[in-house]
């Protein structure tokens, strides 16, 4: 009897998925019923058919004891799914549950477990598009730094044709002074030879004379003769070849530096909170308290008031044109002033003390108490904006020439991130100012010479960038708040920049009363912020939310 007269008898006959004809066989590939005549082709196929009777076996849990029985109960003490005989005798002792309670248990963890790999599925994605694209233009990226070398090499060329032509010109000239020196000395010595001859012929004819009066006169004139006691030899320029070593090209001509291989952690993401969950800003933002840090106008721009830092007792960290930071409370009472090694033009707060980048000595310092600690050094790297991350590093701008990146830190200076192109392998910064990171973990940037800021995610993925609604932005310096806007100081246009947590404009900050020349921005809670003006030196405290009621 055929497998398709069987199943019919006795029930309802299941037709194929592919025709009409009575079910024999089930693919759990395509996962269709077949009957007999479309079953070859999903062997050769080498597809996994099974018997339609047997289709549903791998949805039952059959008892390893008892294998013809399928399970209907769980063992807690030996965590094995067991059969009604298991029950009733080799674990009749035991704690025993209903098996669908261990089913819904074990799928529970699943499904947590499957929701958190795929929430990184998004991360993946994102992942594999900037390596996508980095794969992509590899080519050019590499002809591009191949185009530098040989650029390189043409400079060189030219020096060196231009440096040649002066050493031509330079034995040029000083061959026309040996000859113009030997000729010159040759005169000399035909003058002397032709002054010998002469008085050799005057000897010559006195020895045949008996005249006794010229004879005196003569030996007076003859013994004024004076003969040469020493003459100038000139020497012949050399030319002195310096020898070209390896590490003589490696200094002047240039170097590759190595492809690196860093571990970037992936964590996991936060909830993010809505930002406009019981949060309503004010239409006119005021200003509740200015603080006159006192700090004098440095010669060149006139400017003050630089940085800032807000700690977690809300007292704020101001860095000024002076060699000092200065620690204020919100009604601007000075409590602490620390002499520090340049202007305090970039400064965060890290573990809860005040860092800042000391551009001249190229180094990242901390003041701890009233002392002043190097904590790592940035190579040939000139740092410029910190700021602590969520993570406990340090993330650092640092330029050099006409590069610039962004280098994530631990706290002894190991590199633990370095940031600089974007997916196409161009730069991201021409010249990295100011830097802040936000709730989400995006890594926000100002920069100097491109006037615009510019985001990536953790990963130094490329996010969004902003240079204004009108393209006018005189960017300085970047903050967030606790559910991720992102706030950014224009200094010409004397007012802040609300952005999104995508970059996406919101509106302008502008206080009663206005702000001049804002500079430095920094989150006082979640309710106010706090703008230092660059030229006057004053910071005002600014309200930019309702209170809650």
């Amino acid at each position: 009897m055929m497998a398709s007269q069987m199943i019919s008898q006795g029930q309802e006959a299941v037709e194929c998925g592919l025709c009409q004809n009575p079910v024999s066989f089930f693919c759990r590939r395509c996962g269709v019923n077949l009957c007999d005549s479309c079953l070859p082709d999903h062997v050769r196929a080498k597809h996994d058919v099974v018997d339609y009777a047997s289709k549903d076996d791998d949805d039952v849990c059959f008892c390893d004891s008892h294998p013809e029985n399928k399970c209907s109960a769980y063992c807690q003490k030996c965590d094995v799914p067991i059969c009604i005989l298991c029950v009733s005798i080799k674990h009749r002792s035991h704690e025993i549950s209903e098996l669908q309670d261990k089913v819904e248990e074990l799928l529970k963890d699943i499904s947590g477990e499957n929701d958190r790999l795929q929430s990184f599925r998004h991360e993946m994605e994102t992942l594999l598009d900037h390596t996508t694209k980095q794969l992509s233009s590899l080519s050019s990226f590499y002809q591009q730094k191949k185009d530098e070398v040989t650029a390189r090499e043409k400079e060189w060329h030219k020096l060196i044709d231009n440096h040649v032509k002066k050493l031509h010109q330079e034995l040029d000239e000083l061959q026309k002074q040996s000859e113009s020196a030997i000729q010159k000395q040759n005169r000399e010595f035909e003058e002397m030879i032709g002054k010998m001859d002469e008085m050799n012929r005057k000897t010559t004819v006195l020895q045949k004379s008996k005249n006794v009066t010229e004879m005196q006169k003569f030996r007076l004139v003859i013994k004024e003769q004076k003969t040469l006691r020493e003459f100038t030899q000139y020497t012949f320029p050399t030319f002195l070849e310096y020898k070209i070593d390896e590490n003589y090209m490696k200094t002047y001509f240039g170097y590759i530096e190595k492809m690196q291989e860093r571990k970037i952690p992936l964590l996991e993401k936060n909830v993010m909170p809505d930002p406009d969950s019981g949060r309503k800003l004010l239409e006119a933002p005021s200003v509740s308290s200015v603080i006159d840090t006192g700090f004098p106008a440095d010669k060149k721009n006139n400017n003050r008031l630089y940085d800032m830092a807000v700690t977690d007792d809300q007292e704020v960290w101001m860095g000024g044109a002076s060699k000092e930071l200065k620690l204020f409370d919100l009604q601007g009472h000075l409590h602490r002033t620390v002499t520090i090694t340049c202007r305090g033009i970039y400064i965060c707060m890290y573990n809860k003390q005040v860092v800042y980048s000391d551009y001249n000595d190229k180094a990242v310092k901390i003041s701890d108490d009233d002392t002043v600690v190097t904590m790592f050094t940035t190579g040939d790297w000139i740092p410029c904006g910190i700021t602590g991350s969520a993570s406990g590093d340090l993330l650092v701008c640092l330029f050099k020439d006409d590069q610039s990146k962004v280098v994530r830190y631990s706290s002894t200076g190991t590199v633990l991130q370095e940031i600089q192109y974007d997916s196409q392998c161009q730069p991201l910064y021409q010249l990295a100012w100011h830097i802040a990171e936000n709730i989400n973990g995006d890594i926000i940037v100002t920069d100097f010479k491109m006037e615009k800021v510019i985001a990536v995610d953790s990963l130094g993925i490329f996010r969004f960038t902003y240079s204004g609604r009108n393209k006018d932005l005189n960017v300085v310096s970047v903050a967030t708040d606790s559910v991720g806007h992102v706030y950014v100081t224009d200094f010409n246009g004397d007012k802040i920049h609300m952005l999104d947590r995508d970059g996406r404009f919101l509106r302008y900050i502008t206080p009663e009363g206005g702000i001049e020349g804002p500079r430095a921005v920094c989150m006082i809670g979640d309710r106010e912020m706090i703008v230092g003006e660059c030229l006057t030196g004053l910071a005002k405290r600014i309200n930019i939310l309702e209170e809650k009621t």
